[in-house]
């Protein structure tokens, strides 16, 4: 009975496992496939790290992800960039050149060609320049229109208007006039344009920004003028906040104008070097300079004349503290911020609208430290004399770790401001892009308000 049970079962197993042989089969396919997935993977980013565009940007930020004991600067696991970006760099931008839209040479050289890049390149300028140029030699840069995610106008219109190469209205005018002859800008409602505009002032160089640039993708270090303007020309959504222009002779590899002073032979607990310019904060910190002068060191910065501070004096001074003060001046942002990086003082914010770059992957409470500017007496002095040096020291060694971030390096560096934006200017970049008076029909052409094609579109073309 027992011997006919058994038999009983092993017929009733494999009768209801008709295909028993079929599904061994099919789970060492599946191990194999599993096997060669993995594999596969692996391969893959080796071969990304090795060769891939954005391999050399992520891997010398390897250390920095470990810096803070063991634990990612986002909270999590996740490293970088995947955590902020995303894998690797996939870019193509147009860089429209100055012979090809009448009117761009006034923006980039003023009447004449009078004003030359070498002048404008100096100073917190320089970035309007300085991208400029590495985008022409970028191996993100197209040639072909029709190939491009983005499109860069290059102008110097800061500059340009500073060394009296235009006035306001003529820059108004140009602008204008420089838009109309560009058909991909008029074809996106200028969505996938870039512009650069340095200064405080921001886009609000080119007076009619609103009507004109409200959706391109602009690129500044300023966050906020809602002091002297009705209305903010910074949208956080489609702008790109870019780091000041530090001079090149303290972030240069090699020698630098000066090098960071030890804590202990630091003269001053802080320091704050500038201008008053009528500013509240900024009198204030004036004023709390002469009220404990041992602490805190403001001298009065000529910047013409005999007594002119010259550059290294400037850094001098500036290394000689270990905490660098940035109040707001005419705008939110300070170039004193950044440069505060390079002689190895600890950063304290007194800008309470300020915006920073790359905030996705950079944490700024393990660098700097902001403090309301609304309470900028002896008690910031007390609150940064009980900072314990060993503290100091561990936030100058965090930043030293971010500050190529900072430098507007060739493209060949591991790190530097140029890259970081072109990972901001990735997420930006847009699969279809459409205004009100472009229309498509069921071919997929793209036509105006007058079913012209957009082959077939002269400038110059209206604009909004």
């Amino acid at each position: 009975m027992a011997s006919i049970n058994a038999a009983n079962k092993s017929t009733r197993f494999f009768h209801s496992h008709p295909y028993r042989s079929a599904t061994f089969c099919t789970r060492i396919h599946q191990i194999a496939a599993l096997a060669l997935v993995v594999t596969t993977f692996f391969l893959t980013r080796l071969f990304d790290h090795s060769l891939g565009p954005a391999s050399p940007y992520r891997n010398s930020f390897a250390d920095v992800n470990r810096q803070y004991d063991g634990v990612s600067r986002f909270g999590d696991s996740v490293g970088w960039p995947e955590r902020g970006y995303g894998t690797h760099l996939n870019l193509k931008i147009y860089v429209y050149d100055e012979n090809e839209i009448e009117g761009l040479k006034l923006l980039l050289y003023g009447h004449e060609g009078k004003i030359s890049p070498e002048a404008c390149i100096k100073g917190q300028w320089g970035s309007q320049v300085k991208i400029h140029r590495l985008l022409l030699q970028s191996r993100y840069r197209t040639r072909k229109k029709e190939d491009a995610d983005l499109f860069f106008v290059p102008t110097y219109v800061k500059c340009v208007r500073m060394m009296g190469g235009l006035t306001d209205k003529e820059i108004n005018r140009t602008y204008v006039k420089v838009l109309g002859q560009m058909p991909y800008f008029r074809l996106s409602g200028g969505r996938n344009h870039i512009f650069v505009f340095p200064s405080g002032a921001g886009a609000h160089l080119f007076k009619s920004w609103a009507t004109f640039l409200n959706r391109s993708i602009i690129l500044t270090p300023e966050g906020d003028r809602t002091d002297k303007r009705d209305t903010s020309a910074f949208n956080t959504w489609k702008d790109i906040i870019i780091p000041g222009n530090v001079d090149d002779g303290m972030t240069a590899n090699g020698a630098r104008l000066v090098d960071p002073l030890p804590l202990s032979k630091r003269k001053y607990l802080a320091n704050f070097l500038g201008r008053a310019q009528g500013k509240v904060g900024r009198l204030q910190l004036i004023e709390l300079a002469k009220q404990f002068p041992d602490k805190l060191e403001s001298p009065e910065l000529k910047f013409s004349g005999p007594d002119k501070l010259g550059r290294t004096e400037y850094f001098k001074h500036l290394q000689n503290a270990k905490f660098c003060l940035a109040p707001r001046g005419e705008s939110s942002w300070t170039l004193r911020f950044y440069e505060s990086f390079f002689v190895e003082c600890v950063p304290v914010i007194l800008s309470d609208q300020v915006e920073l770059p790359f905030q996705n992957i950079v944490n700024y409470r393990q660098i700097s430290i902001k403090w309301p500017s609304t309470r900028m007496g002896p008690e910031l002095l007390d609150y940064l004399e009980s900072i314990p040096d060993n503290d100091i020291e561990v936030m100058i060694a965090r930043g030293r770790k971010v500050r190529c971030l900072w430098v507007y390096a060739p493209e060949s560096e591991s790190c530097s401001a140029f890259t970081g934006i072109m990972w901001e200017l990735q997420k930006k970049v847009r699969q279809f892009h459409q205004s009100t008076e472009t229309f498509w029909l069921h071919n997929g052409s793209m036509v105006n308000r007058d079913l012209v094609e957009f082959s077939k579109w002269k400038p110059p073309m209206p604009l909004p």
